[in-house]
């Protein structure tokens, strides 16, 4: 099982106040303790979640224009040129460091010309030690609804030994998000902007003409060690001020939402409705949607062999609920149309998730109505087509 920091910032942790000297600091000693960083960095025409180097290759002065199919790189003007997290969650997740989008199973060699007899070949890898640098509230509670499905936290969903690996040990830096992006909704999902569990470091950034500042809390034992470490000084009461209108700002912005009291009820009883057509009408089934998704998590198991005959393989890599074999059973499909693969990704992202994966895989947790969405608003960004998760289940929902 996976052990996750899950409570709430330990009473009496005083909130501190680091600079940039601070956050490189910070990086810096994360490095010395033999963690690789994975955090937000330009990537080509993209801010993505990829290996990190130190502070110098953070994105500075850049936001993130993002619409229904539209993604664009932006210049911030003014002392937000100091910034180095005014943008919503990256292109993609955390998701592929963990579960990773293409894994080798086992692979086997022949031993003997006539293959009487093969070995199998120990793959044996140690995965690197992580840590997550700059994590969005709602990239976290993804991550901790994969461990409850992928990380053994239920007997009824017992533990991939690859994913479990790689998340042990790992070390979240955290940074509350100020600046959300037209296609967010987490205020819905009640995952967000600010990350409330879940890290060992939380950051909000404050930009003033004098540069950008932080504002640190510790999660855990193991961040309260680290900010010891480093440059830090108590948060004046003007600095907790800032970061409280930050956020209330970040909410206030937010303005797509999800109606989750009901929906699935609701979802189930329209299952015969003709707006699935109208929206099979624009869906392309390309599966971004769920390649986006942090908290997606289908599969497939493929053999290949070697041109020779001599060696075989066996892979798992990630697949979607929009592809035609995914529902292949002996005879062909079981979901042959888009309208069908729409309806089953719709359907049991609002509302059969929980009943097959439990709470512990859901948001808001504890309550009726939580489901497996985040509230990232990554699906309709990078949908082609510009379908709106939220749009769509209001219509089907008779709310919209």
């Amino acid at each position: 099982m996976v052990a996750v920091h899950s409570a709430i910032p330990p009473d009496g942790d005083v909130p501190l106040r680091l600079d940039e000297a601070g956050l490189r600091g910070l990086l810096e000693a994360l490095m010395d303790d033999g963690f690789s960083l994975v955090g937000p960095k330009r990537v080509g025409q993209v801010i993505d979640y990829a290996p990190l180097g130190g502070l110098d290759e953070l994105p500075q002065g850049i936001g993130a224009e993002q619409r229904p199919g539209h993604y664009r790189l932006t210049a911030h003007e003014g002392a937000q040129r100091q910034a180095r997290f005014a943008y919503a969650a990256p292109a993609s997740s955390f998701k592929r460091h963990f579960f990773v989008p293409r894994l080798t199973l086992l692979r086997a060699k022949r031993q003997t010309p006539d293959g009487s007899s093969f070995r199998v070949i120990e793959l044996g890898q140690s995965p690197p030690k992580l840590a997550l640098i700059g994590a969005r509230s709602c990239d976290l509670h993804a991550i901790a609804m994969q461990d409850h499905i992928l990380g053994g936290a239920s007997a009824e969903n017992p533990a991939d030994a690859d994913y479990v690996a790689r998340r042990q040990g790992v070390f979240v830096v955290a940074v509350n998000c100020g600046h959300p992006a037209s296609t967010c909704f987490c205020t819905s999902t009640g995952t967000g902007p600010a990350a409330r569990e879940y890290f060992d470091v939380s950051l909000s950034e404050l930009i003033s003409d004098a540069g950008a500042s932080y504002v640190a809390r510790s999660g855990s034992p193991q961040g309260t060690a680290l900010l010891a470490r480093i440059a830090t000084r108590p948060a004046s009461a003007e600095e907790l001020q800032q970061e409280a209108d930050l956020l209330e700002n970040a909410a206030q912005a937010i303005e797509r939402d999800l109606p989750l009291t009901g929906l699935a009820s609701a979802l189930q009883s329209q299952l015969e409705s003709p707006l699935w057509d109208s929206i099979a009408e624009r869906c392309l089934s390309c599966t971004n949607c769920t390649l986006a998704c942090p908290t997606c998590f289908c599969s497939s198991v493929e053999d290949s062999s070697s041109f020779d005959g001599c060696s075989a393989e066996r892979s798992r890599r990630w697949d979607s609920c929009f592809t035609a074999d995914h529902s292949y059973v002996h005879g062909g499909s079981v979901r042959q149309s888009t309208r069908a693969r729409y309806r089953q990704w719709l359907t049991h992202k609002l509302g059969t998730w929980r009943d097959q994966l439990g709470d512990g895989a859901s948001v808001p947790r504890g309550t009726e109505d939580a489901s497996g969405c985040v509230g990232c608003g990554r699906c309709i960004t990078w949908c082609p087509a510009g379908i709106d998760i939220t749009r769509e289940a209001k219509r089907l929902s008779g709310r919209g």
